[in-house]
């Protein structure tokens, strides 16, 4: 049974989300503040955490950025769950690292459904035969969920990990947006094709030497992206 982590500042909102998400099947645990997460995920990693954006310090944003930049916590999926859904804070909430977006009032037919998307997409990865992808100066661990360039570690959230690695399985090969849109995302998804060039942006700040003359991934016009075969 997957375990589920939510972290919001209003009781009512916790118990609603975690008595939907356990008739859904899910284990659950919640957390009235970021401190109280963040401790818990040191004594036991969830499946998947959804954040509330605006609570106490320290509020969702900082504890997704917190969760990123520690390499034992960074791969851990996470949903920001925020009143604030302006196309601006969107982007924010991607480029501090969220995996998925979801507006209040929501439907917890589709929250649920998001989290489902995010646990198979991983089990998915678990059950891959290739464990190792290597181009040029990049190396990818699947098992081990790592990425290295040049033996430096890269540090990704688990979106941005699993658009590279469909491009990488897929090197050579032109991609629509609306493939990777299904393929990373999951066809419950409810988000457009913007997702994906956002978070190509961000990963080739990663991962190229020179974010504006990408060397891996490359745009192909009006279509998509393909990753290089070198």
């Amino acid at each position: 049974m997957a375990l589920v982590y939510i972290a919001d500042d209003e009781l009512n909102i916790r118990k609603l989300i975690a008595f939907g998400l356990k008739d859904s099947g899910f284990e659950t645990a919640e957390f009235p503040d970021g401190a109280q997460l963040l401790s818990a995920v040191k004594q036991r990693a969830p499946d998947a955490i959804i954040l509330d954006w605006m609570m106490p310090q320290p509020d969702g944003l900082a504890v997704c950025r917190m969760l990123r930049e520690n390499e034992t916590t960074h791969a851990i999926p996470v949903l920001m769950l925020t009143a604030r859904g302006e196309e601006i804070d969107r982007v924010i909430g991607l480029e501090i690292g969220a995996d998925d977006y979801i507006v209040k009032p929501f439907s917890m037919k589709e929250l649920c459904a998001r989290v489902r998307a995010v646990l198979r997409r991983t089990g998915r990865q678990e059950e891959t035969a290739e464990k190792i992808l290597s181009i040029g100066n990049l190396s990818v661990d699947i098992v081990r969920h790592t990425v290295r360039k040049s033996e430096d570690l890269v540090e990704l959230t688990a979106k941005e990990f699993d658009l590279l690695v469909m491009l990488m399985k897929n090197r050579g090969k032109v991609l629509t947006r609306n493939t990777l849109l299904d393929k990373v995302w999951g066809v419950e998804y409810y988000g457009d094709t913007r997702t994906v060039d956002v978070h190509v942006r961000y990963l080739r700040q990663k991962i190229e030497d020179n974010a504006d003359e990408p060397v891996y991934i490359q745009t192909v016009r009006g279509v998509g992206y393909k990753f290089t075969e070198l």
